[in-house]
């Protein structure tokens, strides 16, 4: 493999994003997994007729306007594509103080029903959510691509020097300080941190603001789709471009060491002793198992450190993979749902209670007369720890009651309605998915300016980049494809491609 211009360790979406676009401009790519099929995080599992997300079905990125429907763009570059089904409604909250309520895929319906709840408040509500707009319009006008390239910089700013003025004012801001120009009223802020919260896992004052733009306008503008065959397909099928534009995936290759000569990455070593070669290598883990097992510890870069000052793993989740009789969900029941009883416990572990149903869009992914829930909450893997196989397997089930019981509420007789039920714990988003801790992601330590703390694409180990949601701008796949998509730019330049 000595003739390989890039490796890419992991094959979730960034990995792959980054992957598919170098291979279509050229490049000899290899990508390494070390599982059975791609995907990481936005994999699937069978069991006993269910098609099972590993994790959330709400998927941004499937738009067919504008520049931000990046999983759109990302296919077509090497040409496949993928069906979806759009979702009416992101999300369905059930909030304490009974405030129930549905973001609805039109805009204005959205503002009505919060409006509804908080008419007080209904001029800071639109005022709040017109400026995540401002920002949207901003990304959505240009290309997003690589911004440690000053090349692409200068040309963007040229073609758009009023949005990259925009995007500037917006760099350094966190959404919860936007929001209290507009909002006083203290469940209403609370809201809004729960909006930031179900895909940033923070509150809105450590959300950056350019994040909530692209996230609380996109669900009206492109919308979220659900893609036909389980959210696992969107791997599957840029795999099949990859293939198709000449690129290489092995799987059941688990990269263990990056190997560095003269202080640059050349090349990397698998658990069986083999060793691949390239120009230029890419990793798809989190910033943890890069630079903390992947490298050695003598050879982590200040700048890593300092990063890690900045930011910790969030946690990771405890998972209800369940499958129910289709009479336990009542007529209407939307696909996304999130529950919260108390306001103090948003943030805490077993707090707030993440619900997709994928079968209400695309019935096929379970047998005739069910559906799939899938239920998570986030939890800490120290929990988890130190315990013999019994406990394990008695806190699992002790867990899965307390989350059937809140269900139940929502939707009564679904533990009589239960078919089949697998839970997952932060051991085992560990082990599969090879992510330290199992966590989802970092998460600021303390309020940061906006996105200015996130590393982008290249590392201070020449040769080396990451890519995925320990980079610039985070967590969530529509994210994690912009940086592949920044990524592949910044070595397709680097290699003259």
């Amino acid at each position: 493999m000595q003739d390989t211009d890039v490796i890419v360790i992991g094959s979730g979406i960034g990995g792959l994003v980054t992957a598919t676009q170098l291979a279509a401009k050229g490049a000899k790519v290899l990508v390494l997994e070390r599982y059975l099929i791609p995907g990481g995080s936005a994999g699937y599992f069978e069991r006993q007729g269910y098609r099972f997300d590993v994790g959330a079905s709400m998927i941004f990125g499937f738009g067919q306007n504008g520049t931000t429907n990046l999983l759109t763009r990302a296919l077509q570059a090497v040409n496949v594509s993928l069906d979806v089904i759009p979702d009416p409604v992101q999300i369905h909250y059930h909030l304490p103080n009974g405030l129930d309520l549905k973001v609805e895929r039109v805009y204005e319906k959205f503002l009505q029903n919060l409006t509804a709840y908080f008419p007080n408040q209904s001029q800071g509500i639109r005022r709040f959510y017109d400026e995540c707009w401002r920002v949207f319009h901003c990304l959505n006008s240009m290309d997003l691509l690589s911004l440690e390239e000053p090349r692409y910089l200068m040309r963007v700013f040229f073609q758009h020097p009023l949005a990259c003025l925009g995007l500037v004012k917006y760099l350094p801001q966190n959404a919860g300080d936007v929001a209290r120009r507009y909002i006083q009223d203290p469940q209403l802020l609370k809201f809004i941190d729960m909006e930031c919260y179900c895909w940033s896992v923070v509150p809105a004052d450590m959300t950056p603001m350019i994040n909530a733009g692209m996230v609380f306008s996109d669900r009206h503008y492109g919308g979220v789709n659900y893609p036909k065959g389980g959210v696992g397909q969107i791997a599957q099928k840029l795999v099949e471009g990859l293939v198709k534009a000449g690129g290489q995936i092995k799987y059941q290759a688990r990269v263990t060491k990056i190997i560095l000569e003269n202080r640059s990455s050349v090349g990397v070593q698998l658990a069986n002793g083999q060793i691949y070669r390239a120009k230029r290598i890419v990793s798809n883990a989190t910033r943890w198992d890069t630079f903390g097992k992947l490298l050695s510890q003598q050879k982590i870069p200040f700048a890593e450190k300092k990063w890690q000052l900045r930011y910790h793993k969030s946690p990771s989740f405890l998972s209800l993979h369940m499958g129910v009789k289709a009479e336990v969900l009542p007529q209407g029941t939307e696909c996304h749902h999130i529950v919260l009883e108390d306001w103090e416990k948003m943030t805490a572990p077993e707090g707030t209670l993440f619900v997709s149903i994928p079968t209400l869009l695309d019935p096929d992914l379970a047998p005739s007369g069910y559906h799939i829930i899938h239920a998570f909450t986030p939890e800490w893997i120290d929990d988890w720890q130190g315990l013999s196989g019994r406990e394990y397997e008695e806190k699992k089930q002790e867990a899965a009651r307390r989350i059937v019981d809140r269900l139940e509420k929502i939707f009564p007789g679904l533990n009589a309605g239960l078919d089949y039920l697998e839970v997952g714990t932060p051991r085992t988003h560990r082990r599969f998915l090879g992510r330290e801790d199992g966590t989802y992601g970092p998460i600021p330590r303390h309020k940061l300016r906006g996105l200015l703390g996130m590393p982008f694409n290249r590392t201070a180990i020449p040769g080396l980049y990451c890519v995925g949601d320990s980079t610039f701008p985070g967590q969530g796949l529509n994210a994690v494809a912009f940086s592949g998509f920044a990524c592949a730019h910044r070595i397709a330049v680097d290699l003259g491609l």
